[in-house]
């Protein structure tokens, strides 16, 4: 690591004071993220049950794309009705995963994944934990339905975000992208 002149840091207190601007900008990039993602998600939620709730699918895109609200007390799919109490763990888990990883964080893109994940994790667990049935039972307001002749599952934003931030960090993890932002290669042999 060199300084502005271009003479090196020896002193690891100099190379950690000038990482640390670059740091903080991964962490503004993750934190704006989430909260895009999780405003994105509780505006369009709070829209369509104030609006589209208990009414007949709208058709946006005829044969694409409806606005049909369901409640989802389960996970993806529909998996798990009735075990919204243990996706409500899950959820509150994967918060305090992706806080904890972010401490390490010095990579963009996994900055991007990580606040694609926090804002949908974020989106989802507020349903789990201030909407009917009861605190911490709540179902999720699913209300995105594309392609509904082929019963694709109806989805909201913060699943888009969760959906987007695991493709992109399977995506990272295979081509060896870290979230210390070093890069892992496989070694090559001559054998």
């Amino acid at each position: 690591m060199q300084a502005a002149g271009g003479a090196p840091l020896s002193d690891p207190a100099d190379q950690e004071t000038a990482v640390a601007p670059a740091r903080a900008r991964k962490l503004v990039t993750l934190g704006v993220l989430a909260v895009v993602v999780y405003v994105l998600d509780l505006v369009s939620k709070t829209l369509v049950v104030a609006f589209l709730e208990h009414k007949e699918p709208v058709e946006v895109i005829p044969d694409v794309l409806l606005l049909n609200v369901i409640r989802n007390s389960g996970a993806a799919f529909s998996i798990g009705t009735g075990m919204t109490i243990v996706f409500t763990v899950i959820a509150f888990g994967v918060v305090v995963a992706i806080l904890r990883t972010a401490r390490q964080l010095r990579s963009v893109p996994w900055a991007i994944t990580l606040g694609l994940l926090l804002g949908g994790a974020l989106g989802n667990l507020t349903d789990r934990i201030f909407r009917a049935p009861a605190p911490l039972q709540g179902h999720v307001v699913d209300f995105v339905q594309v392609f509904p002749a082929t019963h694709f599952p109806i989805f909201n934003v913060a699943d888009s975000g969760v959906v987007c931030g695991g493709i992109l960090a399977v995506f990272l993890a295979w081509r060896g992208y870290q979230v210390d932002g070093t890069r892992q290669t496989e070694e090559k042999s001559d054998g």
